[in-house]
Parts: structure tokens; sequence; C-alpha cells
């Protein structure tokens, strides 16, 4: 049985680059408009085929092992690929089932010219089969990370716009917040206020918290800790938008804003600095 095993693989391995030629997409029309517009050669591409059937025809003979390896490489570059050449998980899955039917056309001529038992046909399909289920989930797990890359980036700018620093005039600027504030929120509002006043050179923030719905202990607390990063830079920090109900709230919980300098609105903190309609 070995034996036929092996002359099965080195006949495989012999006639990669032939395989490969055979792995086509003509029924898969997305995909073969996808890979028309891909930045990889054709040549280059069936070259890059031949690497995967050379691995399932030694994976009959040799260590499996080590062809295991070999295979998560290549279904790692493979997903990077694709996804360079933007074509979609689905797609690619797709195309990388056609290997199976290439081989097993390979190896079903094989068994008809050299009369192996079918039993033959069960092992083959044993090896071959979990290679190629192994490729199609390292291409997911490649196509998940990368996915998960991009939530992240999305995410971190929209971060970054749910705190807007808008300049007034030279050296006053006004970052509303709307939305609850957490400890995550609250440290980007302080790294994204402390950047943007040494940037602009800022003078004055008016932080207005009207759009905030709820001001806790908590959230109280990480207020003063961005005001107070800022005074050390030498910002002086208005603190505007209070609503009557949330100033009940904060003297019944005994908070106590202290020195910061507060006003009821934004407009009320703009005169004082002599910004004025015109």
């Amino acid at each position: 049985m070995k034996e036929e095993l092996k002359y099965i693989g080195q006949k495989i391995v012999e006639n990669d680059l032939e395989l490969a030629k055979k792995v086509v997409f003509q029924k898969d029309s997305i995909l073969m408009k996808q890979i028309e517009l891909s930045k990889l050669p054709i040549a280059e591409r069936i070259k890059y085929r031949a690497i995967l059937i050379r691995y399932f025809g030694e994976a009959l003979y040799g260590n499996l092992d080590e062809i295991r390896e070999k295979v998560i490489c290549w279904g790692r570059e493979a997903a990077q690929i694709a996804i360079r050449d933007n074509i979609s998980l689905s797609s690619t899955l797709r195309g990388i089932y056609l290997y199976r039917t290439v081989i097993w056309d390979a190896f079903t001529e094989e068994l008809n010219k050299r009369e192996f038992a079918p039993i033959t046909m069960l092992d083959v399909s044993k090896i071959i089969d979990p290679l190629l289920d192994l490729v199609c989930e390292i291409i997911g797990e490649e196509f998940e990370k990368h996915n998960q890359k991009l939530m992240e980036v999305a995410y971190t700018a929209l971060e970054e716009l749910s705190v807007p620093v808008v300049p007034i005039v030279k050296g006053i600027v006004v970052l509303p917040i709307v939305g609850a504030v957490d400890t995550h929120r609250a440290k980007l509002i302080m790294d994204i206020s402390l950047h943007e006043s040494v940037r602009l050179g800022v003078s004055y923030l008016i932080l207005d918290v009207s759009g905030v719905p709820i001001i806790d202990t908590m959230v109280a607390n990480q207020l003063f800790q961005v005001v107070k990063a800022l005074q050390l830079t030498g910002v002086e920090v208005i603190i505007t938008g209070i609503r009557p109900e949330i100033a009940q709230t904060v003297v019944k919980l005994g908070i106590h804003f202290g020195e910061i300098k507060t006003r009821a609105t934004m407009m009320q903190a703009l005169n004082e600095l002599g910004i004025t309609k015109s």
C-alpha cells in the first residue's frame, strides 16, 4: 500500500506544474474577474498553485508533520495575496476546492492505469483532504485577522471623531463632549486634548459637557484628571454646560469642582474671553 501511495505522490510531484494549469476558474466569473485584476501575473500564479499541489504529492510518501507546516505557510501567503488583490474570502475558498478536483482527476487516471486496490483511494483521501481543510482554515483565520485590524482602525478613527477639538480663534478651542464618559473615553479625551493643545498653541480650552447624560463621582473624577493635566501644560480650562438637574446631583454626591472655572453655557464662556457675535 505504501508503494502505491508513493507512486501516486511522485506522479503528482512530477506533474505539479501541468496540474496547476488545470486549476482554472471559468465557471466562477466573479473569481475570474478578480484574478484578472490582480497584481500577480498568471505565470507566477500557476507556479504558486504548483507549490501546493507538490505538497499534496509529497504528503503521500514524506513526513506529514513537515508537510503540514509547509501547507500552513502556503495558506497564510495565499491569504495575504488574496487580501492584497481584493479577492473575497468566499471566492478564495471556492478556488481552493478546485485543487481537490484536479488531484482526484489525476489520481483516478493513475488508478485506472495501474489497477490499484480500491482502498488506495480511501488512503489518499485520508491524507489529502485534511490538508485541503487545513489550507481553508488558515486562509479563514488570516482573513479574520485582517478584518479585525480594519475594524480596530475604523473604531479608533470613530473614537477620535467623538473627541473633536474645535479652534475658535488663535489660542482658544472648544472641546464638546457628547455621550457617556467611561475610563477608556476619558483617557482618549485627555490624550487628544493634550496633543491638540500643544499642536495648536492653546491658552484657553472650553470643555462643554452639555451632551454628557450623567455626571457622577466617576465621571467628575475623570474630568478633574483631564483639567489638571491641561493646567500643568499652561492651558486654562472652563467647563460649560452643567445642566441644573446634573448640578443638583453633583451637590447631593458631594462633588466639589473647587478652583475649576465653570460657566452655564459655552456662549457665556466665549463672551468672557472676548468673543462675541459681530
